[in-house]
């Protein structure tokens, strides 16, 4: 991450003092940092179209013999949020990291259903449109409840399950449910500054991310409010499904990682998860938040693996 930073940094400075126009790059930039995690990674972008729904996705190596790995993102996030994480595991597993839909550059239409099991049903179709039949997944935030409704639903299909700070469960308060009762979203971004404001709510170990990647993910966070605003609302409002229910259904071995300063989601809701998850493992995180896999991706990526490996 260092050199990426240096790298940038010149080539941020040489555009700004030679041509006094650096924001008209800053995309070029960004494009240009992505891809240099992507190679760090050992991770190609691909898309998979199932009818007309668009699936993209980043996956690294696919060696014979090798387990798959499929990597779910949370709320108003992407595929990219993984990338670090991802670097510490294509060289043991098949990785995949895919935008659910709604989200990152995978459809966007308005006039689709984003809930939890929504997404069970289109993550199956993307699945099989890989023809891939068993996979060990991981899954943060929404993407943690939508691979605990997989998992429940599609038990001979999943190997393994990580959640990562997973939703679905909320019996203990948290500090986002204060900001929602005044009427504010800080996991939306509506102007440029929001973005700052939602990694410091989001983590606490916040990784330097330099200009121009902010400000190109502000700008397309902004662009998305409406969708994002709609498919909050969908997974945080009535369900056709019980989700409890549905973890006590979970048969694949589980693996329950929580940092223990998340303020989107209370850390105390993992005691619940390993209640109901029959066959489930707890592991808290100290002075980390809401997304491990981007604030230690190394040591999360370590547990992950080692879990994955104990028990197949």
């Amino acid at each position: 991450m260092k050199k990426l930073l240096v790298v940038l940094s010149v080539v941020l400075l040489v555009l700004v003092g030679a041509y006094g126009l650096g924001s008209k790059y800053k995309y070029e930039l960004y494009d240009m940092a992505m891809a240099m995690e992507q190679n760090k990674a050992k991770l190609t972008p691909g898309v998979a179209m199932v009818g007309d729904l668009r699936f993209a996705y980043l996956e690294g190596p696919k060696v014979e013999g090798q387990p798959s790995l499929v990597l779910i993102h949370g709320f108003a996030a992407n595929k990219e949020n993984w990338m670090r994480f991802a670097a510490n595991l294509t060289d043991q597993y098949h990785v995949i990291a895919v935008d659910l839909l709604g989200h990152g550059e995978s459809t966007q239409d308005p006039k689709l259903s984003y809930d939890i099991d929504d997404q069970v049903l289109y993550l199956s179709r993307f699945l099989d449109a890989k023809k891939i039949s068993n996979v060990h997944l991981a899954g943060n935030s929404m993407g943690g409840a939508v691979s605990s409704l997989f998992a429940a639903t599609y038990p001979e299909r999943v190997l393994t399950v990580s959640l990562v700070n997973p939703a679905g469960v909320f019996d203990h308060r948290s500090v986002l449910e204060d900001y929602l009762e005044r009427g504010e979203n800080p996991l939306v971004v509506k102007k440029p500054s929001d973005i700052y404001t939602l990694m410091d709510f989001a983590m606490v170990d916040v990784p330097f991310v330099p200009w121009p990647i902010t400000e190109v993910v502000a700008e397309r966070s902004m662009a998305k409010k409406a969708l994002n605003d709609q498919i909050f609302e969908q997974i945080k409002g009535d369900h056709k499904y019980n989700f409890k229910q549905a973890l006590t259904r979970i048969k694949a071995p589980t693996l329950v990682m929580w940092g223990k300063e998340d303020k989107v989601i209370n850390y105390k809701n993992a005691d619940l998860f390993n209640e109901l998850v029959p066959n489930s493992t707890k592991l808290i995180y100290q002075d980390i938040g809401h997304a491990p896999m981007i604030e230690i991706p190394m040591r999360s990526a370590e547990d992950i693996s080692k879990f994955i490996m104990e028990n197949s």
